[in-house]
């Protein structure tokens, strides 16, 4: 390359050498007769000096020109030690114009005030700042020690189509329509879930795969339509197998990108206790704040709200006074849950306010503060209701009081197996229960009898890594067995009609021998976002999509010509 160094390379050690650097022009400082530019790379920065007898050279420069210039390295006057190119500069001699550039719709800076919008309109300049390019070396080094990983411990990387069947059950599929056969359609892979199970009939053993997936869903911080997953894959392998090369994978990337060494096993939580302790199956356990049943402190009650019910009472309480537009904002999220409100006391040092507070006996509120372990001051919040409905809500305001009082450690990771997880979940559109996972997971032995007749109570053979309240990835052990599998079906009330159609093609494969395994799938974004303490997944994604689905920056999706839709024998509408 033309260049001798890039931006971030030179220090104190390259006194004296003539350099030549390629890169944009971040800031031009004019001080009399010094003139300065912050010149900036993929690398780093490296400041410029320019002296009166080559001012000309600045004159017709301006911010995120690209640029070349020659000098010499010579050490700082005043030192930056922040920069690893902070003692030295560059006593330029010659400057040319590589490429000019238009005034920017924004300042490429790292406290970066523009919309999200703007920004992926205009991703390619947002990337030149630091904190985004930082945010894809994480990326591409957590791939790397998947990677290395796998391969040391025999895992085959093996790609898998893009264009499938689509088949029921599940979330929405992405189409293509085919040219070549009039009225058929290829469907995106969600994941390539049958073709790796397809691949350790195939005798390949142990499988693995940085896969793009689709999924035609209603966007939010952590989901987009397309997206990246680990695929994984293993022979004469259970669960167990598949966990302990998962925790491998996540004791190096917490000890590569943040500096905390796990030496024991992760922790395991039934599903049922997620639920039970804090209301969603992917608890963020930085924070303790747990729920707790409170139908025995209020079984003689005289609070109007829980008098004569008997459904269960649950509430949280937190070691703050909450102030009434904290209590508004906390409200509106347990309206979003599914409650019309919620009650609420507040005491503070024996002092006791709040919508409920005056209906609490002595005895209920010596009981409260033995049950919730409160010295002084706190806020209780409660509500009597079904039991998912109220565990739902009382996660999601827990969740946000931990918002409120910042009491999640950026730099602290919890990661944890959620396991144990239903079998099936009730559809209420089709009134019908389908498939949690999908229909090739097998349940557990203790459900192995009657999965299929108690259906509620179905335990399946699944886990979920979870890290810091995001759900990472799902796994379980597949069923191998036709008989179980002919169950499983007729469970999620699949006709032989409908199996054959869909998934016709894959049963036939186990006709042919087929080892017992089990898998797993993680969402690189998520993991990617996690430790780069990134906002957003978008954030850990080149060119991302917005919260309806659209590229700003190419207005994908979009429309296209008629007779690329008369090629495809498509009408629109």
């Amino acid at each position: 390359m033309k260049r001798t160094h890039n931006c971030g390379q030179l220090n104190i050690a390259n006194v004296g050498q003539a350099v030549l650097l390629q890169g944009w022009v971040k800031k031009i400082r004019k001080m009399g007769a010094m003139n300065f530019i912050d010149m900036r790379d993929f690398y780093g920065i490296t400041q410029l000096i320019i002296d009166e007898a080559h001012s000309e050279l600045i004159q017709s420069i301006r911010p995120e020109y690209v640029i070349e210039v020659t000098g010499t390295v010579v050490e700082r006057k005043s030192k930056n030690l922040e920069l690893p190119t902070g003692e030295i500069e560059i006593k330029v001699t010659g400057i040319s114009i590589i490429n000019q550039s238009e005034l920017t719709p924004f300042q490429i800076e790292e406290d970066l005030e523009a919309l999200e919008d703007t920004r992926m309109t205009y991703r390619y300049l947002d990337l030149r700042r630091t904190s985004m390019q930082q945010h894809l070396k994480v990326r591409a080094k957590l791939n790397s020690i998947f990677r290395s990983v796998l391969e040391y411990n025999n895992f085959l990387e093996v790609e898998t189509p893009y264009f499938g069947k689509s088949t029921p059950e599940g979330a929405r599929d992405f189409l293509v329509p085919s040219r070549l056969n009039r009225n058929k359609f290829y469907a995106l892979p969600q994941s390539p879930q049958l073709y790796k199970q397809l691949l350790m009939i195939s005798g390949i053993d142990r499988y693995y795969q940085i896969a793009r997936c689709f999924r035609d869903e209603d966007l939010r911080i952590d989901r987009q339509p397309e997206f990246t997953q680990l695929d994984l894959e293993m022979s004469f392998a259970t669960g167990e197998d598949v966990m302990v090369i998962v925790e491998e994978l996540v004791k190096k990337t917490l000890k590569e990108f943040k500096g905390i060494d796990i030496k024991e096993p992760l922790l395991r939580m039934p599903y049922r206790e997620a639920i039970k302790n804090y209301g969603i199956d992917k608890p963020d356990l930085r924070y303790d704040l747990k729920i707790h049943d409170l139908e025995e402190i209020f079984s003689n009650t005289t609070v109007k709200m829980l008098v004569g019910t008997a459904m269960p009472i649950r509430g949280i309480m937190i070691d703050q006074l909450l102030g009434k537009r904290q209590i508004e904002e906390l409200t509106e999220t347990a309206k979003q849950n599914g409650l019309n409100g919620f009650g609420f006391a507040k005491v503070e040092n024996g002092i006791w306010s709040g919508s409920i507070a005056s209906q609490l006996s002595e005895q209920e509120k010596v009981k409260i503060l033995e049950e919730f372990e409160v010295i002084s001051n706190g806020t209780l919040l409660l509500q009597t209701g079904p039991y998912n409905v109220i565990s739902q809500a009382m996660g999601a305001l827990r969740i946000h009081l931990a918002r409120i009082f910042n009491m999640a450690d950026l730099n602290d990771c919890k990661p944890l197996w959620v396991t144990d997880f239903p079998l099936f979940e009730w559809n209420e559109d089709e009134q019908r229960f389908e498939a949690a996972h999908h229909p090739f997971t097998m349940p557990k032995d203790c459900s192995l009898a009657d999965f299929d007749t108690n259906k509620a109570n179905a335990v399946a053979y699944a886990y979920d890594l979870v890290i810091n309240g995001y759900e990472i990835g799902s796994g379980s052990q597949r069923i191998t067995d036709p008989e179980i599998q002919q169950r499983m079906f007729d469970a999620v009330e699949l006709t032989s009609e409908t199996v054959e159609r869909n998934f016709g093609w894959f049963m036939n494969a186990y006709k042919y021998g087929a080892p017992y395994h089990a898998g797993m799938g993680l969402g690189i974004d998520r993991w990617a976002m996690i430790m780069s303490n990134a906002e957003s997944i978008r954030d850990v994604i080149a060119f991302p999509k917005n919260s309806s689905g659209i590229d700003p920056m190419n207005n994908a999706p979009d429309y296209v010509a008629e007779k690329q839709l008369s090629e495809l024998f498509i009408k629109t509408t």
